[in-house]
């Protein structure tokens, strides 16, 4: 059992009950945003059983409340409390989560180097405060042709980061507003600027930040999907170093795309 509650002999469609039986197949459901989940769509969507998933929200394990004698659990808290355990995962249990996350065979993982192009890497990224970070991205990924509205998105990210940062411990900050805002975007993408040196950015015990990742997904959904799997790629011990080396966004843009082809090998 891993730290999501998920037995990591768990494939995409088949869950096992903490006593290592099998336990019963269930497709991730599909949802609409602000639906709250019960035991029984939560179970489905975790690849859980019901009896599990009452006994972490009973241990807190589980953002969850209530109702009427019922559990239920809202779908912001369940996706932050997914995205926190994320940031957190090692790689088997990062490509667990990517698993866990696909709805079918037809929607399969979606490769960083499909959603990052060139022309939204930026090497160096001219930035020195948090601020600055946050507004040249958006104006960046404006001019780029990716974003409609540059101060509404960098509005949102502001308001994620006050929430919780972003910024992990080995320099990097995965930027995103709280939900996705699909109508400012042109398309769903991620967006890569690198500072020539690490600056604040809220990371744990002070940890300078200089390797900025954006994030505009298209909903809740793909957007830890692709949390995951950028996850996984910052966790290959070479790539950080080598991207941190890139002359310019070409050779970073290569850097990422072996290292997506390396993690489907």
């Amino acid at each position: 059992m891993n730290q999501y509650g998920l037995d990591r002999r768990a494939s995409n469609k088949t869950a096992y009950a903490s006593d290592g039986t099998l336990g019963r197949q269930a497709p991730v459901i599909g949802y609409m945003s602000g639906e709250d989940f019960d035991v029984d769509s939560l179970a489905s969507y975790l690849h859980l059983t019901p009896a599990q998933v009452e006994k972490m929200a009973s241990r807190n394990q589980l953002p969850g409340r209530r109702v009427g004698g019922h559990w239920k659990f809202s779908r912001d808290e369940i996706h932050h409390w997914f995205e926190d355990r994320i940031g957190v995962s090692d790689q088997s249990e990062l490509q667990q989560v990517e698993k866990v996350l696909e709805t079918n065979q037809a929607d399969s993982d979606e490769a960083i180097s499909k959603l990052l192009q060139a022309g939204a890497i930026w090497i160096p990224l001219l930035a020195r405060t948090k601020n600055s970070v946050i507004e040249q991205m958006c104006r960046l990924a404006g001019e780029a042709g990716l974003l409609w509205d540059t101060a509404r998105m960098a509005d949102a990210i502001r308001a994620r980061e006050t929430l919780h940062p972003t910024a992990l411990e080995n320099g990097v900050a995965l930027l995103h507003p709280r939900r996705p805002l699909i109508n400012i975007l042109a398309a769903p993408f991620v967006a890569l600027g690198i500072t020539s040196t690490g600056i604040p950015f809220g990371g744990p015990r002070g940890i300078l930040t200089d390797v900025f990742f954006l994030i505009a997904s298209g909903d809740e959904k793909s957007h830890l999907k692709t949390l995951a799997r950028l996850s996984r790629m910052i966790a290959v011990p070479e790539f950080l170093p080598q991207l941190r080396q890139a002359p310019d966004a070409v050779s970073a843009w290569e850097i990422i795309f072996a290292t997506d082809e390396a993690l489907d090998a």
